[in-house]
């Protein structure tokens, strides 16, 4: 054991073995975050929109990398997971042929390595995983829509999750706190999206002539 750690530690490969250690740690801080009705993905602005030209750099290359615009949080988890494997691969394969390699060529070749892999990855879990927001539509465009609460009840604490869908048909799944006047809306409530603070919205229990006549989700 202790020459494993040893060998995961030491300096060549030092740099993946943090971004290792990064996921556990943003892995386990999102799951504490949810247990007490945040989300470390919200803190991190999942309003940001992928999808379109921005005028910062950064999220411009952010755009180009996470083509298939997965939220930010899974983006970093992809790019730290790739960078750490690959790196730890390029130095066993480098000391079975003459040596390791300095850590920050081993990074350079890494990161070479890791962003067409997470490229290409994003775009393939972008089609399994549930968006919280469309990057069709804006957030602001689910305001005035009728939804159902999956996850509740919404009262004006911690936020709850609302599955509302847009204008095509796509569902969503948002963050949501019941507004101020609102007693609590209890799990299977159908609830009017009234208003949108970043990516959380604020909810209304919906009129009877507003609820929709198919079978709501929970249904």
């Amino acid at each position: 054991m202790s020459a494993l750690l040893e060998h995961v530690m030491s300096p060549e490969v030092r740099p993946f073995a943090i971004a290792a250690a990064m996921i556990l740690i943003v892995g386990s801080i999102e799951v504490v975050s949810m247990l007490v009705g945040a989300s470390l993905s919200e803190m991190l602005g999942t309003n940001i929109d992928f999808g379109h030209p921005s005028d910062n750099g950064v999220i411009n290359a952010i755009s180009w990398i996470n083509v298939g615009g997965v939220p930010l949080l899974i983006f970093l988890l992809l790019l730290l997971g790739a960078f750490s494997i690959t790196g730890f691969l390029i130095q066993d394969v480098a000391r079975m042929v003459a040596g390791p390699l300095p850590a920050t060529l081993a990074s350079v070749g890494a990161v070479a390595v890791s962003i067409p892999l997470v490229r290409a990855a994003s775009r393939g879990i972008a089609r399994v995983i549930p968006k919280d927001e469309s990057y069709a539509v804006g957030l602001g465009d689910l305001v005035g829509r009728v939804g159902e609460v999956v996850i509740g009840p919404l009262d004006q604490g911690p936020p709850g999750r609302v599955s509302v869908a847009d204008i095509h048909g796509n569902r969503h799944f948002v963050w949501a706190v019941a507004a101020p006047s609102s007693s609590p809306l209890p799990q299977g409530t159908m609830v009017l999206l009234v208003d949108r603070a970043g990516t959380r919205f604020v909810a209304v229990k919906a009129d009877d002539e507003l609820k929709p006549s198919k079978p709501t989700l929970s249904s």
